[in-house]
């Protein structure tokens, strides 16, 4: 149950992530470089949260032995 709940956790962060990204994204696209930068900052961090949360849990819930 804790797998799941940790890919899903990760999955979660990764949608977050290319929400952040899609605005950002159109924030370039719409001369508007401040919030298209801070938007990149927003999307990168979530998408470090996401990886980290998707290794970890990878890591985690390995069988020993």
């Amino acid at each position: 149950m804790k797998k799941a709940l940790g890919f899903l956790a990760g999955l979660g962060l990764l949608a977050l992530a290319a929400g952040a990204a899609r605005t950002a994204f159109l924030g370039w696209g719409g001369g508007h470089a401040d919030v298209g930068f801070w938007w990149t900052v927003i999307a990168s961090f979530l998408a470090i949260a996401a990886l980290g949360a998707l290794v970890g849990t990878a890591i985690h819930s390995r069988k020993t032995g």
